[in-house]
């Protein structure tokens, strides 16, 4: 059983490294970086419907999880910050293999003779294939820096706690929360 929190009386929990403007621009880079790239994900899939063969429902996933963490990043949640950049390492191996066409062919190649057109999702005309292809390579660069500034936020410490007074904490901007009081542990 975990044990409880015991505050001094009279203080609070405050996060110090939280209310640094680094530590702030950092949170809404990474955030901005995840929404850009569910972003960039979303035209490809969306423009693209018809031609992504068993990738749809990947697609779909990947840009939830995205817009999911981009959502806890931005209430602080560090521990995310790891996992949205190994989906970043993901992403940009699964890019540059699309892109590129190393596996095949590209999205650039469906411009010659005998390649259909994509369809959407709603099933009018889709995304011309340079586009598409030229979205797809751009998800590449947008994964590098979602790797680097996730793993850097993560290294400035946003799990860092101190215990200050109430006083210290209203200065700081906090609002102080009242529990209930600690009771004794019983045997």
């Amino acid at each position: 059983m975990p044990q409880a929190k015991t505050l001094t009386p009279g203080h609070v929990v405050v996060y110090p490294n939280r209310e640094k403007a680094s530590s702030k621009t950092m949170k809404g880079i990474v955030v901005l970086i995840l929404l850009a790239s569910a972003a960039l994900m979303l035209f490809v899939t969306v423009g693209a419907w018809s031609k992504l063969a068993g990738l749809k429902p990947v697609n779909i996933i990947w840009i939830l999880a995205y817009v999911i963490l981009a959502f806890y990043v931005a209430r602080w949640r560090r521990g995310l910050l790891p996992i949205a950049a190994a989906l970043g390492v993901l992403l940009l191996m699964t890019a540059i293999i699309a892109g590129t066409g190393v596996s095949g062919t590209s999205w650039f190649d469906r411009n010659h003779t005998g390649f259909a057109h994509a369809q959407t999702l709603f099933g009018g005309t889709g995304l011309p294939n340079d586009l598409t292809g030229l979205i797809t390579i751009l998800i590449a660069p947008v994964q590098i820096l979602l790797i680097v500034f996730a793993m850097l936020a993560f290294a400035q410490g946003w799990h860092v706690e101190m215990e200050v007074p109430e006083e210290e904490a209203k200065r700081r901007g906090y609002t102080p929360i009242h529990g209930p009081p600690a009771s004794p542990a019983t045997a």
